[in-house]
């Protein structure tokens, strides 16, 4: 039985050798059967790395190095960033109540209004708004109750939001 298949073997060895060296015209080097895969399965690669990147925590806040606004609702804290460094706060902030929810995610500053006059609200006065999401600002507003889905921020934190943040910095919401 061991003969026979090392027989078989011997002949698969020298079948390999002399179509490889006739496919390649004679002049090639001729691979033994023996260092040839015999089918894709015993080819072996290094695994594929598809596990994204972890983001990076910025130091003192729950947001990543990326944002320059950072919003903690559970906290009811809010900072500015630069380059994942503090810069402003932490300051209290008032979200939106329950049902008008302050979104939560990564958004970016679509634009500003040094007074703004909600349509919504019979033209209520929202100072120093940075709108980040439709219909939703950082702006000046009372932080003993909660708003309608914005950042309420004291006057003069909404004062160095509006001058600090410009349009498409990233505003991440966390709870």
């Amino acid at each position: 039985m061991r003969i026979r298949r090392a027989v078989a073997g011997l002949s698969t060895l020298v079948a390999a050798a002399v179509l490889t060296a006739c496919s390649a015209g004679g002049t090639a080097d001729v691979r033994l059967a023996a260092e040839t895969p015999k089918s894709t399965s015993d080819i072996t690669t290094a695994p594929a790395t598809t596990t994204p990147a972890k983001p990076v925590m910025a130091a003192g806040v729950p947001c990543t190095i990326t944002a320059t606004a950072c919003v903690s609702l559970s906290g009811k804290q809010a900072w500015l960033l630069d380059e994942g460094k503090i810069v402003y706060g932490p300051v209290k902030i008032m979200p939106g109540k329950k049902g008008s929810t302050t979104p939560l995610g990564t958004w970016h500053v679509l634009y500003k209004e040094k007074m703004h006059l909600s349509r919504e609200f019979d033209n209520a006065p929202m100072p120093n708004s940075v709108f980040f999401y439709n219909g939703v600002a950082f702006h000046e507003g009372s932080l003993a109750k909660y708003s309608n889905g914005c950042v309420h921020l004291s006057a003069p934190a909404s004062l160095k939001f509006f001058s600090s943040l410009s349009k498409g910095d990233e505003v991440q919401v966390v709870r």
